[in-house]
């Protein structure tokens, strides 16, 4: 049997206290290595912390600290005491996101700018701010989506962030190489985590239709698949997007 330890090794995944930044927390927690994610700063971020239970449920082993992946100054704060806490990092997953769906016509430059800035702009400076802290060897995993291929209705701005990010996983990933850093990005179709059950009804409804496995995904099987990018199972393979959204093409 083959097993994936990470045993002394450190995870950072942003957005990491809700729906697949948790299941991901807990799958790098079981293959032993340690965990820091970050929250917003405000009254929603402390209640998720809490209804979660995560600082308590996942131990010693976690670090939750509250940080905006929009804001340099406090990610490179964050970096900083993962780092004094933990040793240094190995492996940083870009999960944090969010949705403003409208459709071009009616959406606002707000909405449009909110999505950009979170979904794209912070992983290029999430991933520059951490670059001091990463060791050589080690992994990033950004978070994609189908959307990327597909370009659902209404998420011009969520799609083209996502695009994007495939684009900054491709160019990173040379340019890490040296460092023997690998760098990847997973395209979840759709998860039944908060963000996917947010989807209106009768949209899913037509989604499902077209996924051949007729079902949606679970978080922990898109975990899975970003625990195996960041083991040496995958060690020669980097710059690639693995997309898994149970054979959904469009």
């Amino acid at each position: 049997m083959i097993e994936i330890d990470l045993t002394g090794k450190v995870a950072v995944i942003t957005g990491g206290i809700q729906g697949l930044g948790a299941a991901t927390a807990q799958r790098f927690l079981d293959a032993g290595a340690k965990v820091a994610v970050n929250y917003y700063d405000d009254p929603e971020g402390l209640s998720l912390v809490r209804a979660n239970g995560v600082a308590t449920r996942w131990g010693d082993d976690a670090f939750v600290l509250p940080a905006d992946v929009r804001h340099r100054d406090e990610m490179a704060g964050f970096f900083e005491r993962v780092t004094k806490r933990f040793g240094g990092i190995d492996f940083l997953v870009n999960n944090a996101a969010i949705l403003r769906d409208r459709t071009v016509k009616n959406m606002t430059d707000e909405q449009w700018e909110a999505v950009i800035e979170t979904n794209l702009s912070a992983v290029f400076r999430v991933s520059q701010t951490a670059l001091p802290h990463l060791r050589d060897g080690g992994r990033v995993v950004n978070m994609a989506s189908i959307s990327a291929m597909i370009g659902f209705f209404g998420q011009a701005n969520y799609a083209s962030a996502k695009a994007g990010v495939i684009a900054f996983t491709k160019v990173l990933s040379r340019e890490l190489a040296a460092r023997r850093i690998n760098v990847n990005a997973v395209a979840p179709g759709v998860v039944l985590t908060e963000m996917g059950e947010s989807i209106p009804a009768a949209a899913r409804e037509q989604m499902l239709a077209q996924i051949p496995l007729a079902r949606f995904g679970e978080p922990d099987e898109i975990a899975s698949v970003i625990l195996f990018l960041c083991s040496d199972l995958a060690s020669y393979v980097t710059g690639q997007t693995l997309h898994v959204n149970g054979g959904w093409w469009g």
